[in-house]
Protein backbone atom coordinates (compact mmCIF):
# COMPACT_ATOMS: atom_id res chain seq x y z
CA UNK A 1 0.00 0.00 0.00
CA UNK A 2 1.14 3.46 -0.67
CA UNK A 3 1.77 5.64 2.00
CA UNK A 4 1.21 9.38 0.69
CA UNK A 5 -1.06 12.13 1.60
CA UNK A 6 -3.12 11.24 -1.04
CA UNK A 7 -3.59 7.32 -0.22
CA UNK A 8 -3.85 8.31 3.27
CA UNK A 9 -7.66 10.38 2.42
CA UNK A 10 -8.74 6.77 1.74
CA UNK A 11 -10.34 5.91 4.54
CA UNK A 12 -13.04 2.77 4.86
CA UNK A 13 -15.76 4.63 6.51
CA UNK A 14 -14.82 7.93 6.18
CA UNK A 15 -14.58 8.23 2.63
CA UNK A 16 -12.78 10.69 0.19
CA UNK A 17 -15.52 12.61 -2.02
CA UNK A 18 -14.71 13.75 -4.83
CA UNK A 19 -16.56 16.37 -6.34
CA UNK A 20 -14.95 15.64 -10.43
CA UNK A 21 -13.58 19.34 -11.71
CA UNK A 22 -12.47 19.45 -15.99
CA UNK A 23 -9.96 23.01 -15.92
CA UNK A 24 -8.28 25.23 -14.14
CA UNK A 25 -11.26 27.12 -13.16
CA UNK A 26 -12.69 24.69 -11.59
CA UNK A 27 -10.27 23.16 -10.02
CA UNK A 28 -9.26 26.98 -8.60
CA UNK A 29 -12.69 27.09 -7.36
CA UNK A 30 -12.86 23.84 -5.48
CA UNK A 31 -9.48 24.56 -4.28
CA UNK A 32 -10.74 27.56 -2.73
CA UNK A 33 -13.56 25.59 -0.83
CA UNK A 34 -10.31 23.92 1.11
CA UNK A 35 -11.34 20.53 -0.33
CA UNK A 36 -8.43 17.68 0.65
CA UNK A 37 -7.98 16.79 -2.88
CA UNK A 38 -9.47 16.95 -6.64
CA UNK A 39 -9.71 14.83 -9.42
CA UNK A 40 -10.93 15.31 -13.28
CA UNK A 41 -13.30 13.02 -14.89
CA UNK A 42 -12.82 12.27 -18.55
CA UNK A 43 -16.11 12.86 -20.36
CA UNK A 44 -16.26 16.24 -18.39
CA UNK A 45 -12.69 17.38 -19.44
CA UNK A 46 -13.35 15.99 -22.83
CA UNK A 47 -16.73 18.15 -23.32
CA UNK A 48 -15.25 20.91 -21.91
CA UNK A 49 -13.01 21.15 -24.83
CA UNK A 50 -15.88 19.83 -27.55
CA UNK A 51 -14.92 16.19 -27.75
CA UNK A 52 -16.69 13.11 -27.08
CA UNK A 53 -15.77 10.36 -24.01
CA UNK A 54 -13.72 7.89 -24.74
CA UNK A 55 -9.83 9.18 -26.13
CA UNK A 56 -11.39 11.44 -28.24
CA UNK A 57 -9.66 14.36 -26.32
CA UNK A 58 -5.91 14.37 -28.11
CA UNK A 59 -3.41 13.05 -25.15
CA UNK A 60 -1.80 16.36 -25.79
CA UNK A 61 -5.07 18.04 -24.93
CA UNK A 62 -5.30 16.32 -21.67
CA UNK A 63 -1.41 16.61 -20.70
CA UNK A 64 -2.00 20.46 -21.57
CA UNK A 65 -5.23 20.45 -19.03
CA UNK A 66 -3.07 18.54 -16.07
CA UNK A 67 -0.33 21.27 -16.61
CA UNK A 68 -2.77 24.30 -16.34
CA UNK A 69 -4.16 23.02 -13.25
CA UNK A 70 -1.55 22.29 -12.13
CA UNK A 71 -0.15 25.86 -11.83
CA UNK A 72 -3.18 26.95 -9.66
CA UNK A 73 -3.11 24.11 -7.30
CA UNK A 74 -1.17 22.43 -5.50
CA UNK A 75 -3.54 19.78 -4.25
CA UNK A 76 -3.49 15.90 -4.70
CA UNK A 77 -4.40 15.63 -8.23
CA UNK A 78 -5.70 12.61 -9.52
CA UNK A 79 -6.49 12.09 -13.44
CA UNK A 80 -8.82 9.93 -14.91
CA UNK A 81 -6.15 8.50 -17.57
CA UNK A 82 -8.91 6.42 -19.52
CA UNK A 83 -7.24 3.46 -21.15
CA UNK A 84 -3.86 4.75 -20.99
CA UNK A 85 -4.66 5.89 -25.06
CA UNK A 86 -2.40 3.12 -25.69
CA UNK A 87 -2.95 -0.73 -26.11
CA UNK A 88 1.00 -1.98 -26.23
CA UNK A 89 2.86 -1.60 -22.82
CA UNK A 90 5.83 0.56 -24.69
CA UNK A 91 3.13 3.04 -25.04
CA UNK A 92 1.28 2.80 -22.20
CA UNK A 93 4.60 2.98 -20.08
CA UNK A 94 5.46 6.55 -22.00
CA UNK A 95 2.17 8.25 -22.12
CA UNK A 96 2.00 7.56 -18.17
CA UNK A 97 5.70 8.85 -17.76
CA UNK A 98 4.25 12.17 -19.30
CA UNK A 99 1.08 12.20 -17.25
CA UNK A 100 3.46 11.23 -13.74
CA UNK A 101 5.57 14.64 -15.31
CA UNK A 102 2.52 16.51 -16.20
CA UNK A 103 1.57 16.30 -12.64
CA UNK A 104 -0.81 13.90 -12.01
CA UNK A 105 -0.22 12.11 -8.26
CA UNK A 106 -3.49 10.10 -9.02
CA UNK A 107 -5.02 8.19 -12.20
CA UNK A 108 -7.98 6.17 -12.88
CA UNK A 109 -7.36 3.23 -15.41
CA UNK A 110 -10.13 1.22 -16.52
CA UNK A 111 -10.68 -2.17 -18.24
CA UNK A 112 -12.71 -1.23 -21.04
CA UNK A 113 -11.08 -0.97 -24.23
CA UNK A 114 -11.68 1.70 -25.33
CA UNK A 115 -11.29 1.60 -28.57
CA UNK A 116 -12.89 -1.63 -28.73
CA UNK A 117 -15.77 -3.56 -27.31
CA UNK A 118 -16.04 -4.85 -24.01
CA UNK A 119 -13.34 -5.50 -21.02
CA UNK A 120 -9.52 -6.47 -21.63
CA UNK A 121 -9.32 -10.42 -20.30
CA UNK A 122 -8.30 -10.30 -16.67
CA UNK A 123 -5.06 -11.19 -17.30
CA UNK A 124 -4.23 -8.81 -20.02
CA UNK A 125 -5.41 -5.90 -17.76
CA UNK A 126 -3.10 -7.69 -15.08
CA UNK A 127 -0.14 -6.83 -17.41
CA UNK A 128 -1.30 -3.40 -18.09
CA UNK A 129 -1.83 -2.27 -14.52
CA UNK A 130 1.85 -4.02 -13.43
CA UNK A 131 3.20 -1.83 -16.68
CA UNK A 132 2.05 1.55 -14.97
CA UNK A 133 3.17 0.27 -11.39
CA UNK A 134 6.16 -0.72 -12.64
CA UNK A 135 6.52 2.61 -14.44
CA UNK A 136 5.85 4.57 -11.21
CA UNK A 137 8.76 2.92 -9.59
CA UNK A 138 10.82 3.27 -12.38
CA UNK A 139 10.38 7.18 -12.22
CA UNK A 140 10.81 7.14 -8.23
CA UNK A 141 6.91 8.30 -8.74
CA UNK A 142 4.01 6.93 -5.73
CA UNK A 143 1.09 7.46 -7.73
CA UNK A 144 -2.11 6.18 -6.98
CA UNK A 145 -3.36 3.72 -9.41
CA UNK A 146 -7.25 3.56 -9.12
CA UNK A 147 -8.28 0.59 -10.97
CA UNK A 148 -11.76 0.66 -12.67
CA UNK A 149 -13.68 -2.06 -13.87
CA UNK A 150 -16.44 -1.36 -16.41
CA UNK A 151 -18.06 -4.92 -15.25
CA UNK A 152 -21.39 -3.01 -13.69
CA UNK A 153 -22.03 -0.13 -16.69
CA UNK A 154 -21.55 -3.36 -19.33
CA UNK A 155 -24.91 -4.09 -17.70
CA UNK A 156 -27.74 -1.15 -17.89
CA UNK A 157 -30.00 -3.49 -15.67
CA UNK A 158 -28.99 -2.96 -11.86
CA UNK A 159 -31.15 -5.92 -10.78
CA UNK A 160 -28.77 -8.28 -12.45
CA UNK A 161 -25.40 -6.93 -10.73
CA UNK A 162 -26.17 -9.73 -8.54
CA UNK A 163 -24.80 -11.90 -10.98
CA UNK A 164 -21.36 -10.06 -11.85
CA UNK A 165 -20.25 -9.44 -8.49
CA UNK A 166 -18.23 -12.66 -8.08
CA UNK A 167 -16.36 -11.22 -11.82
CA UNK A 168 -16.20 -7.93 -9.92
CA UNK A 169 -14.52 -9.57 -6.88
CA UNK A 170 -12.29 -11.16 -8.79
CA UNK A 171 -10.71 -8.79 -10.75
CA UNK A 172 -10.71 -6.48 -7.89
CA UNK A 173 -8.34 -8.93 -5.54
CA UNK A 174 -6.22 -9.58 -8.85
CA UNK A 175 -5.73 -5.27 -9.31
CA UNK A 176 -4.55 -5.35 -5.91
CA UNK A 177 -2.32 -8.00 -6.36
CA UNK A 178 -0.87 -6.52 -9.60
CA UNK A 179 -0.10 -3.33 -8.11
CA UNK A 180 -3.49 -1.45 -7.75
CA UNK A 181 -4.05 0.84 -4.96
CA UNK A 182 -7.81 1.31 -5.09
CA UNK A 183 -10.53 -0.08 -6.71
CA UNK A 184 -13.23 1.52 -8.72
CA UNK A 185 -16.97 0.28 -9.56
CA UNK A 186 -19.31 2.43 -11.33
CA UNK A 187 -22.75 1.92 -11.72
CA UNK A 188 -22.62 -0.13 -8.61
CA UNK A 189 -25.24 1.05 -6.64
CA UNK A 190 -27.02 -1.54 -4.88
CA UNK A 191 -25.54 -0.73 -0.92
CA UNK A 192 -25.60 -4.73 -0.15
CA UNK A 193 -23.28 -5.33 -3.04
CA UNK A 194 -21.46 -2.49 -2.65
CA UNK A 195 -20.62 -3.92 0.78
CA UNK A 196 -19.95 -6.98 -0.27
CA UNK A 197 -17.13 -5.40 -2.62
CA UNK A 198 -15.46 -3.82 0.02
CA UNK A 199 -15.63 -6.53 2.29
CA UNK A 200 -13.81 -9.11 -0.44
CA UNK A 201 -11.30 -6.53 -1.71
CA UNK A 202 -8.35 -5.32 0.42
CA UNK A 203 -7.54 -2.17 -1.29
CA UNK A 204 -10.01 0.88 -0.81
CA UNK A 205 -12.96 0.61 -2.80
CA UNK A 206 -14.43 3.72 -4.95
CA UNK A 207 -18.25 4.45 -5.94
CA UNK A 208 -19.90 6.87 -8.11
CA UNK A 209 -22.49 9.44 -6.89
CA UNK A 210 -25.04 10.24 -9.77
CA UNK A 211 -27.04 12.55 -7.76
CA UNK A 212 -26.94 16.24 -5.73
CA UNK A 213 -28.42 14.73 -2.82
CA UNK A 214 -26.66 10.84 -2.81
CA UNK A 215 -27.02 9.84 0.57
CA UNK A 216 -22.60 9.51 1.60
CA UNK A 217 -23.10 8.63 4.78
CA UNK A 218 -25.13 5.45 3.41
CA UNK A 219 -22.18 4.45 1.15
CA UNK A 220 -19.41 5.21 3.69
CA UNK A 221 -21.51 2.88 6.49
CA UNK A 222 -20.94 0.58 3.38
CA UNK A 223 -17.15 0.54 4.13
CA UNK A 224 -16.27 2.70 0.74
CA UNK A 225 -12.81 4.37 1.09
CA UNK A 226 -13.39 7.06 -1.94
CA UNK A 227 -16.89 8.80 -3.16
CA UNK A 228 -16.63 10.52 -7.35
CA UNK A 229 -19.47 12.18 -8.97
CA UNK A 230 -17.71 11.55 -12.83
CA UNK A 231 -19.07 13.60 -15.09
CA UNK A 232 -22.55 15.04 -12.75
CA UNK A 233 -20.50 18.12 -11.93
CA UNK A 234 -20.14 19.45 -15.48
CA UNK A 235 -23.82 18.62 -16.30
CA UNK A 236 -25.21 19.90 -13.61
CA UNK A 237 -22.56 23.38 -14.22
CA UNK A 238 -23.94 23.44 -17.80
CA UNK A 239 -27.67 22.89 -16.85
CA UNK A 240 -27.30 25.65 -14.79
CA UNK A 241 -25.79 27.99 -17.61
CA UNK A 242 -28.83 26.52 -20.17
CA UNK A 243 -31.01 27.41 -17.85
CA UNK A 244 -29.72 31.17 -16.66
CA UNK A 245 -29.73 31.66 -19.95
CA UNK A 246 -33.62 31.01 -19.99
CA UNK A 247 -34.75 33.23 -17.32
CA UNK A 248 -33.13 36.39 -18.89
CA UNK A 249 -35.82 38.97 -19.80
CA UNK A 250 -35.64 39.70 -23.16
Amino acid sequence: MLDTPFARLHVPGRPLVLYNIWDAGSARALAEMAVPAIATGSASVAASQGYEDGEALPLEELLRTVRQIRRVTDLPLSVDFEGGYAEMPDGLAANFTRLMEAGAEGINFEDRIVKGEGLYALDRQLQRIEVLRSTAGEAGKAVFINARTDVFLEESDAARHVDLIEAAIERGQAYARAGADGFFVPGLVDPALIRQVCDAVDIPVNVMAFAPDTDLKELAACGVARISFGPFPWRWAMQALVEGYSRLKR
